[in-house]
């Protein structure tokens, strides 16, 4: 008797699960392509920025997904040969693009990231999906001038194609010796927050735009 009493439980269950996972692969994707400033380099992965947007998202109750293509090290050129294989495996409703910062450290010159943006930025739309960048500073023994055509890049190419632009991710944090870690250039744990709150402004309006089922 017991046995045949945990039948219609099961399948309840079942039912359950199978329906939490169809709504999940509606939810529509937020793919957040940078490198270590949101890969959580240094620290664990669920105290990064992006898992704190995945969960804040979670708290107010908007279904979305978020996945982190996130690489430590990532240049604007890696991004633009990794960015096809990511559209057309996750094909996002908004892509968050934060990178720059190590073509900076490199010195490679801002013609360049001013070119891999803009074509990222044209490849995502074509792709109708939404894009927000994401302003990055390089470090001040580069160079008040060579910082500044780093800078300037990002309000260009945001202008240029009509984008949304979170000016500056380290806001706040960058200037803050105790909210870096060692090496001067990643923010420590307990910066992550303040990451998600320089990039929620312009980020919310996004989400609230895009109907999720």
């Amino acid at each position: 008797m017991k046995k045949h009493s945990l039948k219609p439980a099961l399948a309840v269950l079942l039912y359950l699960c199978l329906w939490q996972s169809a709504v999940a692969a509606m939810a529509p994707t937020i793919l957040v392509m940078g490198d270590s400033l949101s890969a959580a380099y240094g620290i664990n992965a669920e105290r990064g920025w992006v898992s704190l947007l995945a969960r804040r998202l979670d708290d107010r109750g908007d279904n979305f997904r978020v996945v982190n293509a996130s690489i430590s090290g990532e240049t604007s050129e890696g991004g633009l040969s990794r960015l096809p294989e990511a559209l057309n495996k996750y094909t996002p409703a908004l892509v968050i693009l934060e990178l720059g910062a190590n073509d900076g450290l490199r010195g490679i010159n801002p013609t360049v990231l001013r070119s891999n943006l803009a074509r990222m930025i044209k490849l995502i739309q074509q792709h109708d999906a939404t894009v927000l960048l994401t302003g990055v500073r390089i470090p001040a023994n580069y160079g008040e001038a060579f910082r500044e055509r780093y800078y300037v890049v990002y309000a260009k190419v945001a202008r240029d194609h009509g984008i949304p632009l979170a000016p500056f991710l380290l806001d706040g944090v960058a200037q803050d010796p105790a909210l870096m870690q060692p090496d001067g250039l990643h923010p420590k744990a307990k910066a992550q927050p303040l990451l998600l709150d320089n990039v929620w402004p312009k980020l919310r309006p996004l989400i609230e735009g895009i109907t999720a089922p």
